[in-house]
C-alpha cells in the first residue's frame, strides 16, 4: 500500500521534471530565432546606412565639383565679357576717385577736389569707365547718343547718309577720298567706297533702332550688347569719322563760295595741317583710332556734325575757366546735351546723374 501510494507521486515528479526540461528548449529556440532575425535586420540596416552614407558623401563631392566648375565658368564668362565690354557698368563716383587717386600730391588733391565738386554741385553720383584706346572720345559720345535714344541730326533726316561716299566722289570730285584710312588698317585703295558705305549703313541702322526704343532699360541692354562687339564698334566709329569729313568738305565748299561759315571751321582751315578737307583727312582724321584720338577742335566738329552739345568736365583744369567746356561753344538751343568727364583730354568717363 505504501508502495502504491508513493509510485504515483514519483511519476508526477518525473513528468514535472520533463515538463520543466521542455520549456527552456522552446524558449531557447525562439530566442535564437529572434536573435538571428535581429542580426539579419541589423545587418541590413547597417548595410543600408552605409550605402546611404556613401551615397551622401558621393553626392556631396559631386555637388562640390559641379559648384567649383560652375563658379569657374561663371568667372571665365564674366572676365571675358568684362574684357570685351568697352563701356563698363556704373560705379560710385567718389569710390572710383578714391581707388584711382591715392596719396597727397598736388595733382591727386586737385583731382579729389574736382570729383567732390562733381558729386556735390553737379549731382553726378556714378561714372562709367570707357575703354582707353584712340576711339575713346567717339565711343563716349556715341554711347550716350544711343543710350539716350537721341534722334538723327536734322541734316541727316534730309539726306540718305549711305550715299554720301559716292556723293563726295561723283558730285564733288573728291578722288582723294580713296586715301581714307580705317584706323589701324591704313590705306585701303579702291575698297574704300564699299567699306565706307557699309560703315555708314551700319550707323544709320543702329541709330534708327536705338532712337525708336522708348524703354530706357531695353536701350541699356542693347548698348551692352553692341559695345561688346569690337568689329561693329569700329565700323561705327569709322562712320562717325567719315561724317565729320563730309561736314568739313561741305563747309569748305561754302567757304569757297564766299558764304558765312561757323567760326570753328575758320579756325580749322587756318591751320597749315588742315587748310582743306584733304589735308585734314591725311594729317588728322586718318590717325584717329590708330595713333591718336580726337583733338579739341575735332570735338567741336563732332558736336557740330551730330548736332549735339558735348559738355566736358576737364578735371585737370579744376578751378579754372577751362574746367567746364562745350563743343561747339555756341550750339543751337534745340540740340540735345551729353556730358563727359576727362582727366587728361585723352581718355573719357561717362557720368551718371
Amino acid at each position: 500500500w505504501q508502495l502504491s501510494r508513493t509510485a504515483p507521486h514519483s511519476t508526477e515528479l518525473g513528468v514535472a521534471e520533463v515538463a520543466d526540461d521542455k520549456v527552456p528548449f522552446w524558449t531557447v529556440v525562439t530566442s535564437q530565432a529572434l536573435d538571428s532575425a535581429w542580426r539579419m535586420v541589423k545587418g541590413s540596416m547597417m548595410l543600408t546606412a552605409s550605402f546611404l552614407l556613401a551615397a551622401l558623401c558621393y553626392f556631396q563631392s559631386l555637388c562640390l565639383y559641379v559648384g567649383h566648375q560652375l563658379k569657374w565658368w561663371i568667372g571665365y564668362l564674366q572676365r571675358k565679357f568684362k574684357k570685351n565690354l568697352s563701356v563698363e557698368a556704373e560705379v560710385d563716383l567718389l569710390s572710383y576717385c578714391a581707388r584711382e587717386w591715392k596719396g597727397e600730391t598736388p595733382c591727386v588733391n586737385l583731382m579729389k577736389k574736382a570729383y567732390e565738386e562733381l558729386f556735390w554741385r553737379h549731382h553726378i553720383k556714378c561714372v562709367r569707365q570707357v575703354k582707353r584706346d584712340n576711339y575713346g572720345a567717339l565711343r563716349s559720345v556715341l554711347f550716350q547718343i544711343f543710350s539716350q535714344g537721341l534722334s538723327f541730326p536734322s541734316w541727316m533726316k534730309e539726306k540718305d547718309i549711305v550715299k554720301l561716299p559716292e556723293k563726295l566722289l561723283f558730285s564733288q570730285g573728291c578722288n582723294w577720298i580713296q586715301q581714307y584710312s580705317f584706323g589701324p588698317e591704313k590705306y585701303t585703295g579702291s575698297n574704300v567706297f564699299g567699306k565706307l558705305r557699309k560703315c555708314v549703313e551700319l550707323l544709320k541702322t543702329q541709330w534708327t533702332e536705338f532712337s525708336g526704343m522708348k524703354d530706357y532699360h531695353k536701350r541699356g541692354s542693347m548698348c551692352n550688347v553692341l559695345f561688346s562687339d569690337a568689329i561693329l564698334e569700329y565700323r561705327l566709329y569709322e562712320a562717325l569719322k567719315f561724317i565729320m569729313l563730309y561736314q568739313v568738305t561741305e563747309v569748305y565748299e561754302q567757304m569757297k563760295a564766299k558764304k558765312v561759315i561757323p567760326s570753328l571751321f575758320s579756325l580749322l582751315f587756318s591751320r597749315e595741317t588742315s587748310s582743306d578737307p584733304l589735308s585734314f583727312m591725311m594729317n588728322h582724321l586718318n590717325s584717329v583710332g590708330d595713333t591718336c584720338g580726337l583733338e579739341r577742335i575735332d570735338m567741336f566738329i563732332l558736336g557740330y556734325s551730330l548736332e549735339v552739345k558735348i559738355k566736358v568736365f576737364r578735371l585737370f583744369k579744376f578751378n579754372s575757366k577751362d574746367f567746364e567746356v562745350c563743343y561747339p561753344e555756341q550750339p543751337f538751343r534745340e540740340w540735345p546735351e551729353i556730358t563727359l568727364l576727362t582727366e587728361n583730354d585723352h581718355h573719357y568717363l561717362i557720368p551718371v546723374f
